[in-house]
C-alpha cells in the first residue's frame, strides 16, 4: 500500500483501529482476525510479516514473535468502505495459539481442486500466484516480465487478447475461443493489480448491476 493509500482509511471510524482479516494466500483459507492501527500496518509493510496492535498489551506485536509461526505478507487490501483490511499470507506455521492452521476452524474453510465453487476460488488463487510473481520476480516469470514493462504494456496485452477472443467468436473452435478467454482473463487480472484493483471489483460490480436491474 501507498502512503495515500494508507491515509485514506477510515481510522477514526475504529478509534485508529482496523480490524485485519488474515487470509492464507495460497490455499484461500481464513486464518485468524487481528487489529491494526497505523504504526502496526506501517510496521508490516516494513518488515514483510503480519504485525498487529495488541489491545491487552496496549503495544505492537508481531505475529510469531515468540512462538516462531509468523505470517509473511503476500498482499494487503482495505474494503471498499476503506474500514477494514484483508491481509493475505503465507504462514510459517500453525496460526491459532491451540496448534490449528486456522483460528476458526475448519468452518473457515480453504481452495481445493473439487470445490463446489472452483471457477471463483481459482479466479482468487490466480490472483495471489500473480502477487507472488511480482513480489519474488522468480527468473523467467512472465508475470513478473510483464509487470516491469508497465501498464501501458499490459493495457496492450489487453487490447490484443480481447482482438484474439473476437475473432475465435466468429471465426475459429470452441476450445480456441476457451483458451483465448483465459488469456484475456489473466492478462486483465495483471492490468487490475497494476491499479490496485482486482478481477474481485469487476465481479462485485456485475452483481451491483444485477441487484439494481427490475
Amino acid at each position: 500500500m501507498t502512503p495515500e493509500q494508507i491515509d485514506a482509511l477510515a481510522w477514526d471510524k475504529g478509534a485508529g483501529l482496523l480490524p485485519a482479516i488474515i487470509q492464507d494466500a495460497e490455499r484461500g483459507q481464513v486464518l485468524m482476525l487481528g487489529y491494526m492501527d497505523r504504526a502496526a500496518l506501517q510496521a508490516t509493510l516494513a518488515c514483510g510479516h503480519v504485525t498487529f496492535y495488541s489491545r491487552s498489551r496496549q503495544r505492537l506485536w508481531r505475529k510469531g514473535e515468540t512462538s516462531g509461526n509468523g505470517l509473511r505478507v503476500v498482499g494487503i487490501a482495505a474494503d471498499c468502505d476503506q474500514d477494514a483490511l484483508l491481509v493475505r499470507a503465507a504462514p510459517e506455521g500453525p496460526t491459532c495459539h491451540t496448534g490449528a492452521q486456522s483460528c476458526f476452524g475448519e468452518a473457515a474453510g480453504c481452495f481445493r481442486a473439487d470445490d463446489t465453487h472452483t471457477a471463483q476460488s481459482f479466479l482468487a488463487h490466480l490472483e495471489n500466484i500473480i502477487e507472488q510473481r511480482i513480489s519474488t520476480r522468480p527468473e523467467g516469470s512472465y508475470t513478473a516480465r510483464l509487470w516491469s514493462e508497465g501498464t501501458m504494456r499490459m493495457a496492450q496485452k489487453v487490447g490484443e487478447e480481447g482482438v484474439e477472443v473476437a475473432l475465435a467468436a466468429v471465426a475459429q473452435t470452441d476450445e480456441r475461443l476457451v483458451c483465448e478467454s483465459a488469456d484475456l482473463l489473466f492478462h486483465l487480472a495483471v492490468l487490475l493489480k497494476s491499479r490496485g484493483l482486482s478481477l474481485v471489483h469487476a465481479i462485485a460490480e456485475l452483481e451491483r448491476r444485477h441487484r439494481a436491474t427490475p
